[in-house]
């Protein structure tokens, strides 16, 4: 007996075991009303990574700079304090962090357009605990999007 399809199925996870058997997920966003492909389509996990690395990279120069003389602690939550401070300006005002305007990206509401202030600040919060950023749905937003009913998408 050939047991290799069930330990597939049972190693890809239950979403692969689905989609055997018939269900169809449809593409990220689908349920959104966003385009499959292009400018408005849901950013991909690599750009979200490559946006989140340079904002703290930025963060961290400018703690080093001129809060944390020397003190690695200090320079660690000076930097989280100005992640906290830059998020909620730049996503709040132009929709869009330094890293994600390099790496081509900009939040939205789910219905399109910009962010309110409230939801700027639940989303930015949750996105400092960490926690919330690591559970993902279908659509590969973080739970501290779909709390703040925002989404990543190209540009």
């Amino acid at each position: 007996m050939d047991n290799r399809q069930v330990i597939g199925s049972w190693l890809s996870g239950p979403r692969a075991a689905a989609e055997d058997a018939g269900v169809d997920f449809g593409y990220r966003g689908e349920q959104l009303g966003l385009p499959e492909e292009g400018p408005g389509s849901i950013a991909r996990p690599g750009r979200r990574v490559g946006a989140i690395v340079v904002d703290w990279a930025l963060c961290m120069l400018i703690a080093y700079g001129l809060f944390a003389r020397g003190d690695q602690q200090a320079m660690g939550n000076w930097a989280l304090g100005i992640f906290f401070v830059m998020t909620i300006l730049t996503v709040g005002t132009v929709g869009c962090t330094p890293g994600k305007a390099l790496f081509r990206l900009r939040v939205i509401a789910e219905g399109g357009g910009r962010l309110g202030i409230g939801r700027v600040l639940l989303r930015t919060v949750l996105l400092c605990v960490a926690v919330p950023a690591l559970i993902w749905d279908r659509d590969g937003r973080g739970l501290h999007d779909r709390l703040g009913r925002a989404v990543q998408v190209r540009i």
